[in-house]
């Protein structure tokens, strides 16, 4: 069983686009700056996170990750 689409075809693989992540990254900087955007946006505070959500990032980080 899949869960694809039962009315849309996927495209070939000659068609379908490739996106160079390095390059797509050099674009956004690029035009984050042109718009005097600052390049490092401020991370969310957290101050309404769910019990669970909490819980989930605390044992995230007990076992060594960065979220």
């Amino acid at each position: 069983m899949t869960s694809a689409s039962k009315t849309s075809t996927p495209a070939p693989e000659a068609e379908a686009p490739v996106i160079d992540m390095a390059e797509l990254a050099t674009r956004l900087a690029a035009r984050r700056e042109a718009l005097g955007a600052p390049l490092d946006l401020p991370r969310n505070k957290g101050n309404r996170r769910t019990a669970s959500k909490r819980a989930l990032l605390e044992a995230i980080e007990a076992a060594g990750g960065k979220w």
